[in-house]
Formats: C-alpha cells, structure tokens, sequence
C-alpha cells in the first residue's frame, strides 16, 4: 500500500508533469544487488536500475568504498578554479576509452546538460545554429535539448534557439521504410538525411545528434550501419556527428563498449551520464579538443566532474572493465531476448521486440493490430510489480515496455525476471482479449 501522506505531500509541491508509475506509487528505501525494498518491506528484481542509471547495482562494496574514502577527506567540493585529481583521473580514461583522436572531456551533472554542451561546441565551432536530429529522439528537458528532440511528448515548449530538421532511421517499427531489408533500409534513410541537408538547411549545419538506441522512444534502433553511412555523408559537408550514450554507453548493449561502435564510425563527440556514476551526480562530453576548446569566452560547470562524484564515477568505471560487464549484458541480454521473441508468436498484443544487451523494449499493440496499445503496457507494468518485478515504460505512445536491468545480473535472476515478466505479458494479453 502507497503511503498515502507522503503521496499527498508529494502532489503538493513538485509539479504536476513528475509523473510517478503504478496506480500505488512506492518509495524505495533500500537496495542491494539487483534488488531493491519498499518503505512498506516488499522487495523487488529490479529490470530498470533507476532509468538505466544504477548500471553496476546497489550496495557494491568497490563503489561504496571509493565513496567513502573521499567523503572522509571532508571534501565534497572544491571548484573547477583547483586542481581536481580525480576529474583528471577520469577524464584520461574517458578520452582513452572514446577512440576520438586528441579528445577532451568535460563534466556535467547530468545528460540533459552534457548534451546543451555538446551543441553549445559544435554551434560555436561551425557558427550555425542549424542542427540535424532523429524523429522519436529524446535528448533532455532543458531549452535547446528538448528543440532537437523529435518526440513530442517530451517536448514541452515550440519556442527554440536551434534551427532543427528531423531525419528517419531511428524507429523502424513504425516507419514509412520499415518492410525493406537493412541494406535498402539503411540507403533510403541516408538519403533523406542528404536531401535533408540540400533542401531544408542553409548547408552549414552545426551538428546531427543520434542515440544509438532511443531510449526514451522505447529502445527503437536502427540496423547496424546506418550511422555510419549517415557519417560519410556528413563528413562531405564537415558536419560533426554527436553520439549521445547517455543510455547506451559503458557496455549496456553488450556487443560493444559505445553504441554507435556497432556503426563502425568513430564520431567527432559523444555524450554520457547516468551508469557511469551508479546514482551520483554525473555527465559529460568528450569530443575532438578542437570542437571543445571552441568556446571562446568563460564557461564552467559548477558541479561537474567534483570530487565526490568524479571519485565514484572512476570506481564505477573500473568495476564495470574489471569484471567485463559488457560481455555479461551481451550473454544476459541475449537470453532475455531469444525468450520475449519466442512469447511475441504467443501474445497477440505483442507487436515488436527489439534491443540489445540489456537495453530491450517489448512495443504492446491492441490485438491483431499494430495500434499502439498504452493500456497493455500499463496493465503490463502492474501485473510485473504485482509479482515482485519492477520494469519501465516509454515510447512516444507510452506503449513499450523497458527493460535495463543492472549490468551484474546473474543468470538465475535473468531465469527469475522472465518468469515474472512472462506471467505479466500473459496476464495483460488475457485483459485485453476478454
């Protein structure tokens, strides 16, 4: 049972628009593994890490430890006017680990800001607020981040200091080109994106920001090599291209450590957030250091890359190479899969599966149809909960079912979270087929 004094509290004074999940919200108070507790005792298999951002797990002694030991040094915060010598740290790994030739990073509190800094280099640097951006992306909540995101319903505002045409690729399930195969797939995405360029922009774009996967947009992804090809177009016209792995990055998909890897391009910039500080406070962009160092008058961020979350960020880092991570979203993630696959030929109101690693979307449509059906994914939502298992939704039609759990799954609760998910879809097909 919600508690319902806290729910009321909580209505009162944050905004309407903070939605919160189940007919019963809960507060989770406690958490360890991959599982998590509720304030009324109620434990849960946890498939949706706090939106992809507890990527390692709860309670994890390598990450608590590092915290710690900052913590006792009685500095939390410093400021970017100091030599930070975990930022620095962190910062050598990143740019190593990026493949960009000569790469800088900087630090931010969160994706949303990592990716305004990330139009904030590529606008300076090409002096053109012209952008290129993906139907059905998402990219933040903040003025410009929410202009280049093509889904409406997170896109509160028309007003905009970015100029953007939107391009296809990103979605395929419900795209114009969606009975080609990949390779015809992939020729008549690229090119819209050149008549794109020649017909809808002065030529002299900024950037084309993509996710590899579109996480809110309910993990919808293109074949692999699209965006390479997207890049040797762009490349023609010395547009950067900006991969935002903000949900994608730090091994996630399995097959590779960054998204766009399965592209085969290296971008000009990439930007990052949520798993690499496993709940602290973090994002970033690492780019070509001539796109970065653009930026000709001052300019800092406050609390990115501090001390506290800088230190937790690197042990989070290293625990994910250290125990190789990817290769157990790749082995976990494929087990998921191949199962949902098998239940979308049983379950009418199973329209798409689709993902990688552990980064899966299950679209719900109304039986028979390819409507998108929200109600599914709600009933879909509760009846997971109901038996122990907490999932995520999204989708520009709030019909898909997300699915990211912590990259440490084991393989019995890999067995266990089907089980529930499984009885969840059959519970919610039978609702919708009375």
């Amino acid at each position: 049972m919600a508690d319902e004094t806290l729910l009321e509290r909580h209505r009162a004074v944050l905004p309407a628009w903070m939605a919160l999940y189940y007919d019963e919200p809960i507060e989770i108070v406690r958490g360890s593994g991959r599982h998590v507790t509720d304030a009324d005792g109620r434990t849960y298999l946890d498939f949706f890490a706090g939106i992809l951002t507890n990527a390692v797990g709860y309670d994890i002694a390598e990450i608590s430890d590092a915290i710690r030991r900052q913590v006792d040094t009685g500095i939390l915060h410093t400021s970017t006017l100091y030599l930070i010598r975990e930022q620095v740290r962190l910062a050598e790994r990143i740019a190593e680990l990026s493949g960009i030739p000569d790469a800088k990073v900087f630090f931010t509190t969160s994706g949303t800001e990592a990716n305004e800094a990330a139009l904030l280099f590529t606008t300076q640097a090409r002096r053109s607020h012209q952008v290129l951006a993906l139907r059905n992306s998402y990219h933040g909540r903040a003025f410009a981040t929410m202009a280049i995101t093509g889904n409406r319903g997170w896109s509160a505002s028309s007003l905009s200091p970015i100029n953007v045409s939107y391009v296809h690729g990103g979605y395929r399930y419900r795209s114009p080109f969606r009975e080609l195969d990949d390779a015809a797939y992939i020729r008549a995405c690229t090119e819209d994106l050149r008549d794109v360029i020649e017909t809808a922009t002065a030529g002299d774009v900024a950037c084309m920001i993509v996710e590899p996967v579109q996480g809110v947009g309910g993990f919808a992804m293109p074949p692999d090599g699209l965006f390479g090809a997207f890049k040797a177009v762009l490349d023609e016209y010395g547009i950067p291209l900006i991969s935002d792995e903000v949900q994608t990055g730090w091994g996630r998909t399995g097959e590779h450590f960054w998204g766009i890897q399965a592209h085969g391009v290296v971008p000009d910039v990439m930007t990052f957030a949520k798993g690499l500080g496993n709940g602290l406070s973090i994002g970033g962009v690492v780019a070509r250091g001539d796109l970065i160092d653009s930026v000709s008058a001052n300019s800092i961020s406050t609390f990115g890359g501090n001390p506290l979350s800088a230190a937790g960020a690197r042990a989070t880092l290293e625990y994910v190479l250290d125990h190789d991570l990817q290769a157990n979203a790749a082995k976990q993630g494929g087990q998921l899969l191949a199962a949902l696959h098998e239940a979308a030929e049983r379950h009418a109101i199973v329209g798409d599966v689709r993902g990688k690693g552990l980064m899966l979307g299950i679209e719900l449509v109304e039986p028979g149809t390819t409507r998108p059906s929200p109600r599914a994914a709600t009933a879909v939502l509760e009846a997971a909960k109901a038996a122990g298992l907490l999932v995520g939704k999204g989708g520009l039609h709030g019909n898909v079912i997300r699915l990211a759990p912590p990259m440490t799954l084991t393989d019995g609760e890999t067995e266990e979270g089907l089980r529930m998910l499984l009885t969840a879809i059959e519970h919610a097909d039978g609702e919708l087929n009375r």
